[in-house]
């Protein structure tokens, strides 16, 4: 059977309705578009309706470039019931972004309490893959079970997860909550935007989000500290437990004020239909099992060799090359199963579209970049001006500051003027200089103005962060938005996986072939068990470098300088590749008053 991409053509209430994917508790995401968005794709009349009719769903995004007069119809949602709604899902959005800090501040306490330092990593790995291998899943399923329904179960899968660490008696008990938490986080995160799609015209839906990403960074910098603090007064496990009652109170009001559906399915034939609704039976043969586990082990083939190689494994072990091979073999098996589904778990179509593809690269380049940063600056002012972790963390302020401003102000451009490339172009372009200063200006005696270099970084990601969302909500036909939105939260959280262990080989290798040169024209007569001893310590110690004085400690911060000049060639080169796409990406009409 062929699959309908028509959007319902009657006429929309403001508010939403039980037609929509957001109550829909078993829409079909292959009828329905989004209330009060922005839908590129015409819709068709129903057989037999002569009323001419005109829905908000019947927005025209055409090319710029290839302009012709389009119909636009400008329905307006109740900002107020919107509100509400988002205010319930901000709550997981602090928690989920929160806990990521929280963890990173607490992990080397958590594997030492177990006497497994040596595992800690699998605390924050376990996490990562769990999110990115089930990341796709839930927008697919949101269609199909409706949004109501994934968000509440997100939130109870993140309560398990924290239930489970906080009650671990063992390393390995523990790492399987964090993973159970990584699963559940991924649809805290990402069913926000895919409901606010839902919910606004494409106009609001930029600045809409920027709020979630003030709240998001909100919780990433309250996280460490706050986990830090209650680590050292009553304990590791109190801050995954006191996360629960946060995320029940979002639960129960999610419950509440997120709309569910009392109709049935419009696809279901009337044997599917139990008591007016879909049948159980029904939903689960919508459910693409087959693309879903194929795609979970697709990404986590990918992402497993780039999180062990390196610390786990030596980039050289066969294992590392099985699984890149195998990650790769399976994107083709993924593809050939994909095309044979009537509902895959991610439509293929979504990249036959340029822009589509060209904004989940470039979300992905730029989070790689901006990783690297948040990595390398706290680590260089530890170096080389001897600051205390606090101190070197608040180096990390003005990025911080840039991100959320970029957001707030790319939403209102984007709400009032309907245009998003040049955004992007000029947050990309700033980035990259923010990155270039960064090479050429930090050498070691970086004074207060110098440091803040980094808020262009900060501020040109904020920008793409909303810019971005909307160049692919422009081209992206609405049957297939939240596998797309999901997806593209996967290609950020991917980014960050390659990203950051990027950074740290480029960094550790510059560093180490530094010091090899540095060491043994010191003078000292130093010999090559003594040299080689020397920089074990150093890529294994940061603080190596406050035990060691003269000519040693200097010859180490002019490699660690070095290393860092590379590491943000690395961003630069991210940002500038993003530069390069964002060009050929077209602006398209945004439907809105005046259009």
């Amino acid at each position: 059977m062929a699959r309908d991409s028509s959007a319902i053509g009657d006429v929309l209430p403001n508010k939403p309705t039980e037609q929509s994917p957001l109550l829909n508790g078993s829409g079909d995401s292959n009828r329905h578009g989004s209330i009060g968005a922005y839908n590129p794709f015409p819709a068709k009349k129903p057989p037999g309706d002569s009323t001419g009719s005109v829905t908000v769903l019947e927005r025209s995004a055409e090319d710029e470039e290839n302009l012709g007069e389009g119909n636009v119809v400008d329905e307006r949602t109740d900002r107020s019931y919107v509100a509400r709604i988002v205010a319930v899902l901000l709550i997981g959005i602090f928690v989920a972004h929160a806990d990521g800090t929280i963890l990173l501040a607490t992990h080397p306490i958590i594997a030492s309490e177990f006497n497994d330092l040596a595992n800690s990593t699998w605390l924050i790995t376990g996490f990562t893959l769990a999110g990115a291998a089930t990341q796709a899943m839930y927008g697919k399923l949101s269609d199909i079970y409706g949004r109501r329904m994934l968000v509440i179960t997100a939130y109870l899968i993140f309560v398990l997860g924290c239930t489970i660490v906080a009650a671990g008696q063992t390393m390995w008990q523990v790492v399987l909550g964090r993973v159970i938490s990584g699963a559940g986080a991924s649809g805290m995160t990402g069913l926000v935007s895919i409901l606010i799609t839902d919910l606004l015209p494409i106009r609001d839906v930029a600045q809409w989000r920027a709020y979630v990403n003030l709240v998001a960074t909100f919780g990433r910098s309250i996280g460490g500290p706050l986990g830090g603090w209650l680590v050292d007064v009553i304990g590791w496990r109190w801050p995954f437990l006191g996360q629960v009652p946060l995320v029940m109170l979002a639960t129960l009001l999610a419950a509440i004020y997120l709309p569910g559906s009392s109709s049935p399915d419009l696809v279901g034939s009337s044997s599917s239909i139990d008591n007016g609704l879909p049948s159980q039976k029904a939903r689960l043969r919508r459910i693409d099992f087959e693309g879903s586990i194929i795609f979970a082990l697709m990404v986590l083939a990918l992402l497993l060799p780039i999180e062990l190689g390196g610390d786990k494994l030596p980039w050289t072990h066969p294992a590392i090359f099985v699984l890149l091979g195998l990650s790769g073999t399976l994107i083709f098996v993924f593809v050939a199963v994909e095309r044979r589904q009537e509902e895959p778990v991610l439509p293929l179509e979504i990249f036959q579209s340029r822009d589509a593809v060209f904004s989940f690269l470039i979300l992905g380049l730029q989070t790689a970049a901006q990783l690297g940063l948040m990595f390398s600056v706290p680590l260089y002012f530890s170096v080389t001006a001897r600051a205390s972790s606090t101190a070197s963390g608040a180096h990390l302020v003005p990025a911080v500051i840039g991100n959320a401003f970029g957001g707030l102000i790319s939403g209102v451009i984007i709400k009032r003027s309907g245009r998003y490339k040049t955004l992007i172009v000029l947050a990309v372009a700033l980035s990259a200089l923010g990155y270039l200063l960064l090479m050429f200006r930090w050498h070691g005696n970086t004074n207060i103005w110098d440091s803040l270099y980094i808020f262009p970084t900060g501020f040109g990601t904020g920008v793409v962060y909303s810019a971005v969302f909307i160049s692919l909500q422009a081209v992206i036909d609405p049957a297939h938005m939240a596998p797309a939105v999901s997806f593209m939260y996967l290609s950020s959280t991917v980014a960050l996986t390659i990203g950051l262990p990027l950074s740290n080989v480029v960094l550790h290798t510059v560093l180490r072939k530094g010091l090899g040169r540095r060491l043994p024209a010191l003078g000292l007569g130093l010999q090559d068990e003594e040299v080689q001893r020397i920089i074990q310590s150093t890529l294994s110690d940061v603080d190596f470098v406050d035990r060691v004085t003269g000519k040693v400690r200097d010859a180490i911060v002019a490699s660690y300088i070095d290393g860092f000049w590379w590491s943000h060639g690395v961003s630069f080169l991210f940002s500038t590749a993003a530069f390069a796409l964002a060009i050929f990406i077209r602006q398209r009409r945004l439907g809105g008053p005046g259009e």
